[in-house]
Order: structure tokens, then C-alpha cells, then sequence
């Protein structure tokens, strides 16, 4: 006697995707999170390598009021975005990651702010673009650190 047992229903397979989604989709989000700082941080210690290089010496010469600039600025944000990437990634000091990426939103967003007309002097400039996709990021860290301070998502 051979038992088979029914298909499943459109109802229960999507069920069992809203329990994994619940389960892991944060932390898939965290991750991919990490990956990206890390990769762009990465960047900023190579010399010309990293196409935000020159904006990223003129926002915290400007926000710093000339006393971070060049190199050391650019040299402080590769080690900054590696420090959130590596701790997104792993989990580890995820907190300590978060508040430093907090820290970091305000000079990844200012350009908006402090450079508006070159930025945009009709269509938006490839630096815009820039910095325009790090909203998305900035979105990103909110839902991380909902779940880092004890939120959960639940089907």
C-alpha cells in the first residue's frame, strides 16, 4: 500500500515562505549590508580606486572645518565602513558597528545638504547617484538595528 500524500496548497506554501522569510531575511539583510561597507571601504585604502574618493575628502574637510582632509579623510571613512561591514557580516560587536554606522549617515548623507548644486546641476551627477543609493543603505541599518535592539519581525 503505497500512501502519497497531497499537494500542498498555494495557502501552506506561502506560510512556509513567510516563516523562513520571518526567520532569515534580516539577517540576510545585515550580511549583504556588511558586504557592501566593506567592499566600498575596502576601496577607499587603494588610491583612485574608489569613485567617492574626492567626495568623500571634500565632505569631512567640510564638515570638520579643514581639520580632517585629503588622504586621512578618505583613510578615516575606509576604516570606519570596513568596522560596519566586518561587524554586520559577522554579528560580532553588531552594536558597536551600528552606532559607528549612525555616526557615518550623517557625512555619507551631507553632500545632499552641503554640495546640492554641484551634485545636481540638472541631472543628477554620478556622485549624486552615489549617494543617493546609501538612502537605501541608511534604510537598511534601521531595520538591522530594530532587530539588534530586540524587534522581530513575525509571520
Amino acid at each position: 500500500m503505497t500512501v502519497t500524500t497531497p499537494p500542498m496548497s498555494l495557502d501552506g506554501m506561502r506560510a512556509i515562505l513567510t516563516r523562513w522569510l520571518a526567520k532569515h531575511s534580516i539577517a540576510l539583510l545585515r550580511v549583504s549590508l556588511g558586504v557592501v561597507f566593506l567592499g566600498f571601504g575596502v576601496l577607499k585604502f587603494f588610491p583612485g580606486a574608489s569613485p567617492a574618493e574626492a567626495l568623500v575628502a571634500r565632505t569631512l574637510d567640510t564638515l570638520s572645518l579643514g581639520i580632517v582632509s585629503g588622504r586621512g579623510a578618505v583613510l578615516l571613512t575606509a576604516v570606519a565602513e570596513c568596522f560596519i561591514g566586518i561587524t554586520l557580516i559577522t554579528g560580532k560587536f553588531l552594536r558597536a558597528g551600528l552606532l559607528v554606522l549612525a555616526a557615518s549617515l550623517v557625512g555619507i548623507m551631507s553632500p545632499l545638504v552641503l554640495f546640492w548644486g554641484d551634485m545636481f546641476p540638472g541631472t543628477p551627477t554620478l556622485e549624486a547617484q552615489y549617494v543617493f543609493k546609501d538612502i537605501v543603505l541608511a534604510t537598511g541599518g534601521l531595520v538591522v538595528a530594530a532587530r539588534a535592539l530586540g524587534a522581530r519581525l513575525v509571520p
